[in-house]
């Protein structure tokens, strides 16, 4: 049975989705990009600034799933520019630092709000 997800310390969507979907065991996440809450718009900075955003709002989308980073097993990394990928990885290792989950990481044209970033996950719930 499909569960819709919505994290209350995630930033709200920005369009018709939900934070994430949850189905049995597995959570597929929203991409979730570096936005701010309590700012309600992109973190000011480049890439390393946007990077440890969009990772925080991937585990608070986890956390209320009742996941985490731990449970992650695949992230899909969207950057606005591949010559940001060395900083990207060593902001996203301090999130992953052991049993690093697979990964795609490629650049696309634009991302939405001009972000630099953006994060999806799937993962497993614990039961």
């Amino acid at each position: 049975m499909k569960k819709t997800i919505n994290a209350d310390k995630a930033p709200a969507a920005i369009g018709p989705y939900s934070h994430a979907a949850a189905y049995g065991e597995l959570l597929f996440t929203s991409g979730q990009l570096p936005v701010s809450r309590e700012q309600g718009a992109l973190v000011e900075g480049g890439i390393s600034e946007q990077s440890r955003q969009s990772l925080l709002n991937l585990q608070y989308v986890l956390e209320a799933a009742n996941s985490g980073l731990q449970n992650v097993l695949k992230t899909t990394c969207y950057l606005s520019d591949i010559n940001d990928f060395a900083a990207f990885n060593e902001v996203y290792k301090t999130f992953f630092k052991q049993d690093c989950p697979a990964r795609s990481c490629f650049a696309v044209k634009d991302l939405p709000m001009g972000a630099l970033v953006e994060v999806e996950a799937i993962a497993h719930i614990n039961p």
